[in-house]
């Protein structure tokens, strides 16, 4: 590990070692220690006890922030011309077909969230190897695939993002900006936990959530106590 820097030093005795804070707690701590010159985003890790690898314990759901996520998310809308009024008046950044599908084979990707129609999804096929790694491919389960293109944007706009838990267990995801107060950060975290709690897969035996950490950007991981969120038997 690298030299800490005299921040990174003030940050980490800030944190009680061995403490699980509360929501609120971490929320207000997270924005003290917080001391990049730029607004940092909040990020949530979330251990499961779950296998990834087994079908029946896939952990993957959407979730509508409250507060939104500070971000700005670009959205292209791949659809037929009929649905482009539509995406373009909901707010959509990209709106087209066959040239966005060409640009992204030639290596575009400067977007965030891609939503589609399910007519054009045998088209989308055929990036899907560029898209997938991305995260990017279009999902009914996520309704990102769906004929309600304009609903889909402003959903996605108002800070609704999806999530999946990753090969090691983990489901990490940004809820926020620094910049928000310690009462919308908490907020957005309950949300985010209580989805999870929501989508324990009815197969798992023993616990479910392991450990929960939020940390902003370069800043160290603050411990959530996570039997407050379903983290017991």
């Amino acid at each position: 590990m690298g030299k800490l820097t005299k921040n990174q030093k003030l940050a980490a005795e800030k944190i009680e070692a061995g403490k699980a804070y509360s929501l609120k707690e971490a929320a207000s701590l997270v924005k003290e220690i917080t001391y990049t010159k730029f607004d940092a985003s909040l990020d949530i890790d979330v251990r499961l006890g779950v296998d990834p690898r087994k079908a029946n314990q896939m952990v993957r759901g959407v979730v509508t922030l409250p507060h939104g996520t500070g971000k700005q998310t670009r959205v292209l809308v791949l659809c037929t011309p009929d649905k482009e009024n539509e995406a373009k008046e909901a707010g959509a950044d990209f709106v087209g077909l066959d040239e966005y599908i060409d640009k992204i084979k030639g290596g575009w990707t400067d977007v965030d969230v891609i939503i589609c129609t399910p007519s054009v999804m045998a088209k989308i096929g055929a990036i899907g190897r560029i898209l997938g790694p991305r995260g990017l491919m279009p999902n009914p389960k996520t309704g990102t695939v769906t004929m309600e293109i304009g609903k889909a944007v402003k959903e996605v706009k108002a800070g609704k993002i999806d999530f999946k838990v990753d090969k090691q267990g983990i489901v990490h995801s940004s809820i926020g900006k620094v910049s928000f107060d310690a009462k919308q950060l908490s907020e957005n975290a309950a949300e985010f936990l209580n989805t999870i709690v929501k989508l324990k897969p009815q197969a798992l035996k023993g616990t479910y959530i392991k450990s929960i950490f939020i940390s902003s950007t370069m800043g160290p991981g603050i411990c959530i106590d996570s039997k407050t969120f379903g983290a017991a038997e």
